[in-house]
């Protein structure tokens, strides 16, 4: 008897250490939570959460927040690249207690709030890419990961968001996002909320893009409808 309890509770062990980290962990992708007329976006891959506030009908951007996350313990453990908050609050790492209902998220933040998992959606340029230089590429020095002052892409299951900050001051200088599609050499967004001005809010761009290693050639007017020429860099970590 002693022997057969010995081998059950290995057994249980051995399936409880396979299980838990399974269960601890969330599917990436894009989730929303709507109340009233306050959208709050999640963005979540394998080790990148953002987190964005806006109103829809009259547009209005309230907050971002994001950074490199690992789940503790059911919570999320971010450690903050940007918060625009930041100088009202000084927050530069968030735990952020969680559970899961079928394809459902339930963050604990001030409140708790159930955010509904996006379809899947997957495109040309999906991933995480930082502003490298303006083009063309003639050998100039790139910002990418080594400088503190960024400008990250962050495109996943049809939505987009670019957010420009320093991870040395926490300074945050302006985001942008919303829903996006890139094919055939065609990238276009359609803006749902830009911090710097409200009004943009519902525009629709559209670039030239072409993928040439690591790199994200883009090409277009921006959306003052000026002429530009960015390089994007593929983010690795």
């Amino acid at each position: 008897m002693k022997t057969i309890n010995t081998i059950f509770c290995l057994l249980f062990f051995l399936v409880s250490s396979v299980t838990l980290p399974i269960y601890a962990q969330i599917a990436s992708g894009v989730y929303f939570s709507t109340a009233k007329n306050t959208s709050h976006e999640v963005k979540l891959s394998d080790n990148y959460f953002t987190y964005s506030i806006y109103e829809n009908s009259p547009a209005k951007f309230i907050k971002t927040l994001g950074g490199f996350y690992q789940v503790e313990d059911k919570q999320l453990v971010v450690l903050l690249e940007f918060n625009s908050n930041y100088a009202q609050d000084s927050i530069k790492q968030l735990s952020i207690p969680f559970e899961k209902n079928g394809n459902k998220l339930i963050l604990e933040m001030k409140s708790k709030l159930q955010f509904k998992h996006a379809a899947k959606i997957n495109q040309d340029l999906d991933g995480q890419w930082l502003f490298g230089i303006r083009g063309p590429d003639q050998g100039q020095e790139r910002r990418g990961d080594s400088k503190a002052r960024k400008t990250l892409k962050f495109l996943l299951d049809g939505r987009f968001q670019w957010i420009a900050y320093n991870t040395d001051t926490m300074k945050f200088h302006g985001t942008g996002g919303g829903s996006f599609s890139s094919k055939d050499g065609v990238y276009q967004e359609n803006i749902a909320f830009f911090s710097k001005d409200d009004s943009r809010v519902g525009a629709e761009l559209s670039f030239g893009y072409k993928i040439m290693g690591d790199d994200w050639h883009h090409q277009g007017n921006n959306s003052k409808g000026e002429p530009m020429y960015e390089i994007w860099m593929r983010r690795k970590k």
